[in-house]
């Protein structure tokens, strides 16, 4: 039998822990920022309501959690849904979800897939700024990133109004592929780039996959003279072909109300490119079918009917055909012309992964006829050079290409956090002749002249062994361009390193016995985050008696373009400090350095 006093002894024990309980309970569903109120629902779905509004709710990522899917829900209805990798066990970084649009409004955000006791629920918060600052290591200094987030492939390119325009894949709510939109920046000279928010975002029909916008100038749309109109994928349960246009120079769209405007049973189905054939006087659209282009003729861009295909037994199968082009292009030292297919493939390329195949031929505004369908005829040699697609509406004719500057066997994976990828310098594209054949040559467009400061000379050195040049930079921003023009005398191998104290290197090596140029990053500093990455590239050498040579070095890549862009060969590098010397050998003989500066790159 129990006393009295020990029963009230035994309540207020249990009044106290359930207390505790009811206290501990109240904590858990509150986030540090007490405008957030945190409701876990079972089942690893949450809600968060917020009650005060500022700019961004801030939710925190870890990239190796699974997916969560969140729903942003304004007054009971859903106008965002997203996925992110929100932290459970630690945080990487930040990303923002915008909420500013609904000031005055009840937001509620839905969570699934998300445990209660995940490190995120404590640490989302309510700001008015997010901090896009350039502070990573291997963030490029002159080569244009996102902000922050994911990019992949450049989109929409066109110049108008003094305006280059670049829209891309991009996931605005982590670093790794997701939630395509597409992002935006704006520049006038091809160097320094202005941030615009999202310019297309997912809808119904899906998510916003790659495609190229036209300038509208006669209005065949109906949108109004001089409209820009922008062709992507809409990427749902399968892809279909839509259309937005905008009347303020890109700064918003308006969706078509009749998308799609082209569909197929094929899955893989992706990639506009839509140009204006003067010759036909009809719009053309090229895109990617499986393995195949397809070509389509419009006078309205918005009725297209299907001209021809191409791909049957041509250039390299090994992986679907993405992001197609389709430009006119001069050949140097001639007046004559020849149009030039661009067809992206992954995987496939020749060291792996992803890469940039081209043909050359004749197009009549209905089909694309290859006048050497026995070769294959890459764009660039290296490893890291996808996705590439051209401005539309240059000035004076100028087809001036871009690339993504990465590999899918790697892309989520290199040792970045708060943005991944960058995309190439770009590069005027032009035709040279070479034992019969025409070829693409890709030539660091002028624009980047801008950004040479500083200028340290080395001349008419002899190299019969190796041979050091010291202060190859001024400081330690990794970022510079090396132009040299290399005479051989009798050697076999002519080559040089880029090294830094920690005896990371990158070695360049002219064989003149098998006719090639080379990359080696295997020692280039961080590569364990995929076997993938070290790697040796190599391309074919077509001029060996007087070599000239630009390299564009920034903090995580290397542009090669040799014999004045004959060939062109991309790699990343991830060296734990700036690669600061450089050291000549030769093997075989001997050969002279008549002309060798390196200039610092900087963004003015």
């Amino acid at each position: 039998m129990i006393s009295l006093s020990k029963l009230c002894q035994t309540v207020k024990r249990s009044f106290s822990s359930l207390l505790m309980g009811l206290f501990t309970l109240l904590l858990s569903c509150q986030a540090s920022n007490p405008q957030l109120v945190i409701k876990h629902l079972g089942d690893e779905q949450s809600i968060v309501q917020i009650d005060a509004h500022k700019k961004y709710l801030l939710l925190p990522v870890q990239e190796t959690s699974r997916e969560a899917k969140l729903y942003m829900i304004v007054d009971n209805d859903v106008v965002k849904t997203i996925n992110v990798r929100l932290a459970i066990n630690k945080i990487d970084y930040f990303v923002p979800v915008e909420i500013s649009a609904y000031k005055n409004k009840s937001i509620t955000f839905n969570f699934q897939f998300i445990p209660d006791s995940a490190v995120c629920w404590k640490e989302m918060k309510l700001a008015d700024s997010f901090d896009t600052r350039n502070i990573e290591a291997f963030r490029p200094v002159y080569h244009f990133t996102p902000a922050y987030g994911w990019m992949n492939d450049p989109n929409g390119m066109v110049y108008k109004d003094g305006e280059y325009h670049l829209f891309y894949q991009h996931n605005p709510y982590g670093s790794m592929w997701g939630n395509m939109n597409w992002g935006h920046a704006v520049s006038k000279d091809l160097v320094n780039w202005e941030h615009l928010p999202v310019a297309i975002a997912p809808d119904a029909l899906g998510s916003i996959f790659s495609g190229s916008c036209v300038v509208d100038k006669d209005n065949t749309a109906g949108f109004g003279a001089g409209a820009l109109v922008a062709f992507y994928t809409s990427a749902g349960d399968r892809q279909v072909q839509s259309m937005a246009y905008s009347l303020d120079n890109g700064r918003t769209f308006i969706k078509y109300a009749r998308n799609p405007i082209l569909t197929s049973t094929i899955r893989d189905f992706r990639d506009p490119k839509v140009f204006w054939h003067e010759p036909s006087r009809k719009w053309v659209m090229i895109l990617a079918a499986g393995q195949e282009m397809r070509i389509y003729s419009s006078s309205d861009l918005k009725e297209w009917a299907m001209e021809s295909r191409f791909g049957d037994g041509q250039g390299a199968h090994g992986g679907v055909w993405e992001c197609p082009d389709l430009i006119e292009l001069p050949i140097e030292g001639t007046e004559l012309k020849k149009w030039v297919l661009i067809c992206n493939i992954n995987p496939g390329g020749p060291f792996g992964g992803s890469a940039t195949q081209y043909f050359v031929g004749n197009f009549d505004g209905k089909k694309f006829i290859n006048e050497s369908p026995n070769v294959n005829k890459w764009m660039d040699w290296g490893k890291d050079h996808y996705a590439t697609v051209t401005w539309s509406n240059a000035l004076e004719g100028r087809h001036i290409a871009l690339a993504w500057m990465s590999n899918w066997q790697y892309a989520n994976d290199v040792p970045t956090k708060q943005y991944r990828s960058a995309n190439s310098v770009p590069r005027d594209l032009s035709l040279y002749t070479y034992k019969g054949g025409t070829y693409l040559k890709s030539t660091p467009s002028p624009e980047l002249l801008k950004l040479r400061g500083e200028q340290i000379k080395k001349r008419s050195f002899k190299v019969d062994r190796t041979y050091n040049v010291d202060k190859l930079m001024t400081d330690n921003s990794g970022a510079y361009e090396i132009e040299m023009t290399i005479k051989n005398k009798n050697a076999e191998i002519i080559g040089f390193q880029l090294f830094n104290s920690k005896g990371e290197e990158v070695d360049v090596t002219y064989n003149l016995v098998e006719k090639s140029f080379s990359i080696d990053r295997t020692k280039s500093g961080i590569t364990s985050f995929s076997k993938e990455f070290p790697a040796v590239t190599t391309a074919p050498l077509r001029n060996d008696k007087e070599m000239t040579l630009r390299l564009f070095v920034d903090k995580s890549s290397i542009e090669a373009f040799g014999d004045g862009g004959r060939f062109v060969m991309t790699n990343l590098i991830f060296p734990s400090e700036p690669y600061n010397r450089i050291s000549f050998y030769a093997k075989g003989g001997s050969y002279n350095v008549t002309s060798f500066t390196t200039y610092k790159l900087g963004l003015k």
